[in-house]
């Protein structure tokens, strides 16, 4: 599913990730853990590929990222990955079914809204399709940046912190859904996470230190 082979990156002359290697099977849902400013987002986002290795190769699906420009890149990405951040980033002008259907918009899926709909209905949300993120609690939104991430059907999904604004009950409802997820529909997760109990659910935990892999 996911190779990465050798990655370095270094911002204003600090090293950051010191040769990364990881592997990621289809099916697995991995955690990343480590202290504050060990390199862990700059991690999830090289693998997602929002950002560039100085140094090193990612290949997902069997496609070397390196070898994509960057408008194959923009179409690859909206296919292939999903994103759920710590912060929900919905469009507050938008419901929560048109916050959904907006990778599939771009896709030109004719059938975006009905997937959608079966995605929310799946989270829960069958009755809130209409609103707006600010009549959403923190969950709701939350859920609603899954099913998001989910529209598309993505090879992988990649979580930075995705509970990290919520309340317990909502965080830990929302960390078993992403275990229901991959047995539902064999979705591999990569998660960032300070939350130990949850990375301990993973199948496999990585502890980034001093810009290197602990496994």
């Amino acid at each position: 599913m996911l190779k990465a082979k050798n990655l370095h990156k270094s911002y204003a002359g600090l090293e950051i990730l010191k040769g990364i290697d990881v592997e990621i099977q289809k099916g697995e849902v991995v955690s990343i853990v480590g202290a504050s400013g060990a390199g862990k987002s700059t991690l999830l986002h090289i693998l997602g590929t929002l950002d560039d290795p100085d140094n090193g190769e990612l290949t997902i699906n069997h496609h070397k990222i390196s070898d994509l420009g960057k408008t194959k890149l923009s179409q690859f990405r909206n296919k292939e990955i999903g994103f759920v951040f710590q912060f929900h980033n919905l469009f507050p002008e938008f419901t929560a079914l048109e916050n959904v259907c907006m990778p599939a918009f771009i896709k030109k899926d004719a059938e975006a809204k009905v997937n959608a709909k079966r995605l929310l209905d799946r989270l829960g949300l069958n009755e809130r399709v209409n609103h707006k993120p600010s009549e959403l609690s923190g969950g709701e939104q939350q859920r609603v940046s899954v099913a998001r991430a989910l529209i598309n059907s993505p090879s992988i999904v990649f979580a930075d912190e995705p509970g990290g604004n919520l309340d317990s009950q909502s965080a830990d409802q929302l960390h078993k859904l992403f275990f229901e997820l991959r047995e539902e529909l064999s979705q591999t997760f990569v998660i960032v996470t300070h939350n130990m109990e949850l990375a301990g659910m993973a199948d496999r935990t990585l502890e980034i230190k001093d810009g290197v892999i602990f496994s």
